[in-house]
């Protein structure tokens, strides 16, 4: 795998998260606390993770089955926000549509990595 495959599927995994993570509050009418420049850091860092993650998987174990990992890995990525605790004042209804458009961000990931890396 070539360094300019990995830049390049790097970049638009990372516009893909960050337009996700702008949008997606507004779709559901919920913005974090945080000002959305300050959001942008960590798709950015999570893309670069993501994008490191996928390249394992295309370079050694071929690329069937790629929904499923991304989706396995979506969930992981999920799963800390149904856990109790001080911040569960957010509605449930909430915390479901989060958690599936989580889901959704990274399964829309994986497929542009498989696109470009697969």
């Amino acid at each position: 795998m070539t360094l300019e495959r990995l830049v390049l599927a790097w970049i638009l995994v990372a516009a893909w998260f960050v337009i996700a993570t702008l949008g997606i509050p507004r779709l559901i009418g919920w913005l974090p606390d945080p000002a959305p420049r300050a959001l942008w850091k960590w798709p950015i860092a999570e893309a670069g993770l993501v994008t490191l993650f996928a390249s394992l998987w295309f370079d050694s174990l071929g690329s069937g089955g790629w929904w499923l990992l991304f989706a396995l890995v979506g969930a992981l990525a999920t799963f800390p926000k149904w856990l109790p605790g001080p911040e569960k004042a957010v509605p449930n209804r909430l915390l479901l549509v989060g958690a599936c458009a989580d889901l959704v961000r990274y399964e829309i990931a994986g497929a542009i990595l498989a696109w470009r890396l697969g």
